[in-house]
């Protein structure tokens, strides 16, 4: 095993914590944006990965924490486009969770071989941002 890189992964999970957070708004916003026949499914879709980016920047925070880091205040940088379309929204959801994802793969490859269980949730968030990818990915579909 190797040694674990706490303040390393302390500002990794503070990033996360920070994008996570940042999506909550995004998330937030863009449900609140959405307008046309299909509008109910994706203003629920929109609303659970806002509810969903909240649960993950606290899970974050409880790891940070828990490796005695002290979680940041602040949320990541939004772009805002003003773009509205239901397509743009959810390429601008896409590229959030591409994002994610990096950042989770990023925590993985600092934890790996020092941390079963930071590796354990490093690989299932990854796992998660992988399965939102391929379902934007799916949604997007019929706008190509």
């Amino acid at each position: 095993m190797e040694e674990l890189n706490q303040a390393k992964v302390c500002e990794i999970l503070n990033q996360i914590m920070e994008y996570e957070l940042a999506g909550v708004v995004r998330y937030t916003h863009s449900s609140l944006m959405v307008s046309g026949p299909n509008r109910i499914p994706i203003v629920e879709f929109l609303q659970s990965q806002a509810t969903e980016s909240l649960d993950h920047a606290q899970q974050a925070g409880e790891f940070l924490t828990g490796l005695d880091g002290h979680p940041s205040q602040k949320i990541a940088k939004i772009e805002e486009s003003n773009r509205h379309s239901i397509e743009d929204i959810l390429e601008e959801s896409l590229e959030h969770e591409i994002h994610a994802l990096n950042l989770y793969k990023e925590l993985l490859d600092c934890v790996e071989n020092a941390s079963v269980y930071l590796e354990e949730y490093a690989r299932t968030m990854i796992g998660q941002e992988e399965q939102h990818t391929i379902e934007l990915k799916k949604m997007l579909k019929d706008y190509s």
